[in-house]
């Protein structure tokens, strides 16, 4: 009985074990590489600074308060299209790496970990000067008919 009891356990470990996306500690399902690619496709938007790409990727119902309690540094939806057009014309040169690190998907919600690290040049009047960013980001996407749409975060 006792390899019985072993093999059961074995299978049993191996049964918790999910496959993981290569590269991460997130389970590899349909709905995860979709919310994955969603971020994909944000970053090349971004790095090719196409407001329309990006936009393409939101919902409609976006917004964003900034983590303050200043209502002036709220962006909706209608305001994230000239936010990020101001954006990209001071940012002469660009190139965004993500990773997602957590997806939490609830219903039609998923909660996205990531992180960033941002190269850039800013223009000012006398030269362009290279900046560079890292840190943690959570966006936020909800499914709307068969596609994930970011609703905050950006």
């Amino acid at each position: 009985m006792r390899p019985i009891a072993a093999a059961l356990l074995a299978s049993l470990a191996l049964a918790g074990c999910a496959k993981k996306i290569p590269n991460t500690d997130i389970d590899d399902s349909p709905e995860n590489r979709q919310v994955i690619a969603v971020v994909d496709d944000y970053r090349k938007a971004f790095d090719a600074r196409d407001v329309q790409g990006v936009m393409a990727l939101v919902s409609k119902s976006y917004y964003d308060d900034a983590g303050t309690s200043d209502p002036t540094d709220d962006v909706d939806y209608r305001l994230l299209q000239q936010v990020l057009t101001e954006t990209f014309q001071k940012l002469p040169d660009l190139k965004l790496e993500v990773g997602v690190t957590d997806i939490k998907i609830k219903g039609d919600t998923a909660n996205v970990e990531m992180f960033y690290d941002a190269r850039y040049r800013v223009a000012t009047p006398r030269r362009e000067i290279p900046k560079r960013d890292s840190d943690v980001q959570r966006l936020v996407l909800r499914r709307e008919g068969d596609k994930w749409k970011i609703v905050t975060g950006l």
